[in-house]
């Protein structure tokens, strides 16, 4: 892990409409003891775009090429399905093994994803620079937001704590974390770019998706093998949608009911974590212990930036005991 504190700040997906929102979270960040660099592309504009693919896919690799502690993506939208095929891997992987860690949500699901499958490179699925942008007016940064991004970048976050339903108390599984946005995932199924992981925990979350069009996406998951391939699913947020007058009683749980009655494996949902203010920051691709007692879930894991192959070293694959501490906790406080 590299022991300074470097932060930059890029565009690789969907335009900045303005730029005060991230010069205002360059700002907190260095309050936060970062130091701080936004990347000369971070403003440019090509249509809904963050400039042009060229532009932005050298943002990526200039971003991998000075391996910053922290490769922060200012924004989600859409826009790295475009460069999917030609993102230098090696290079990111690289800086991965420098210690930098490629954070962000939403359309980064993708980076994060085919760092997985082409690097076996650790990322991180958390917050992204607008999310430390929005005015006081606004509400500011959510605390559990920030204090998680913080441990997690030092090193120190060592588990995530939360409430789910009813009927998993005892659960007890341990696998590689991977997933993120549920449309993002999706759009990968059956690439060159998508990983194919058998005994993993799977996190998803979406926005703005109708339950009708969550469900569909995890059936084709299900009819695709990919959820039965994994020890645990776990949902977090999926906000944003409007009901039908043709829903007649139809919601989200109908449609997590419809996906559990076709997989064997636990779906779990309260995850804090998705197009929410509250997010946590998870490991994606880290080998998680996933512990349920009661209705609290406790998901932790060791930090280790060089990812494992399964086959290596069958005496890490012991669950350590978590602390007791953590239990219940959004964060490791």
């Amino acid at each position: 892990m590299s022991h300074s504190n470097t932060l930059t700040l890029y565009t690789p997906a969907g335009v900045l409409l303005k730029s005060q929102p991230i010069k205002r979270a360059a700002k907190r960040l260095a309050k936060l003891g970062f130091e701080v660099t936004i990347d000369e592309a971070a403003f440019d504009k090509q249509q809904r775009f963050g400039g042009d693919d060229e532009t932005r896919l050298n943002a990526i690799h200039r971003v991998a090429a000075a391996a910053p502690s922290v490769a922060f993506a200012t924004r989600g939208g859409y826009g790295l399905t475009r460069l999917l095929d030609r993102i230098d891997w090696k290079l990111l992987a690289k800086s991965v093994e420098q210690g930098t860690r490629w954070v962000g949500q939403s359309d980064l699901t993708a980076l994060q994803l085919g760092l997985l499958t082409h690097a076996k490179a650790q990322s991180w699925a958390g917050p992204l620079g607008v999310d430390f942008g929005r005015s006081n007016d606004e509400g500011g940064v959510d605390d559990v937001t920030q204090d998680c991004f913080t441990e997690a970048m030092s090193g120190l976050l060592e588990a995530v704590g939360f409430r789910t339903e009813k009927g998993f108390d005892g659960l007890t599984v341990r696998g590689q974390l991977w997933g993120g946005n549920l449309c993002m995932v999706n759009s990968m199924l059956g690439t060159k770019h998508f990983p194919r992981i058998k005994g993993g925990v799977l996190f998803l979350e979406d926005i703005n998706e109708h339950p009708y069009r969550v469900e569909r996406s995890l059936l084709q998951l299900a009819q695709a093998g990919v959820l039965d391939a994994q020890k645990a699913i776990v949902l977090g947020d999926f906000g944003g949608w409007r009901e039908s007058p043709l829903d007649r009683g139809y919601g989200l749980k109908s449609a997590i009911e419809a996906v559990r009655a076709v997989t064997k494996t636990p779906i779990l949902t309260g995850l804090p974590f998705g197009h929410v203010d509250t997010k946590v920051c998870l490991p994606v691709g880290a080998k998680v212990d996933l512990v349920v007692q009661g209705r609290d879930v406790l998901m932790g894991w060791q930090n280790d930036p060089q990812l494992k192959h399964d086959h290596e070293s069958h005496a890490s694959q012991q669950p350590h005991e978590p602390h007791e501490h953590d239990a219940g906790h959004a964060h490791s406080h």
